[in-house]
């Protein structure tokens, strides 16, 4: 097994897996039941999206299309609380 990423929370890790799964590729989540001990732990490189070693080119490149916690573009727009209309609910 080849470690295509290491991930800073399990909802990242399992959007990585389902994202390779989805393109026929099988992925593990190492490290996941170590999330809850991140006090007595380090904080990085807990867990990890692994792949089968023949796999790990194409789920490189899989990994690397993905976004994820990139910046927003220049143009994106800000979310302006004050532009919601009152009696809105906002969930």
């Amino acid at each position: 097994m080849r470690t295509i990423y290491e991930a800073e929370s399990i909802i990242d890790a399992m959007l990585v897996k389902h994202a390779l799964e989805h393109e026929g590729i099988p992925a593990f989540v190492a490290g996941a039941h170590l999330a809850g001990a991140i006090g007595e732990l380090p904080m990085q490189g807990l867990i990890r999206v692994q792949v089968p070693d023949s796999a790990e080119d194409e789920a490189s490149r899989i990994v690397a299309e993905l976004d994820l916690g990139r910046e927003a573009p220049d143009d994106a727009q800000a979310w302006d609380p004050d532009a919601v209309p009152s009696g809105t609910v906002l969930m």
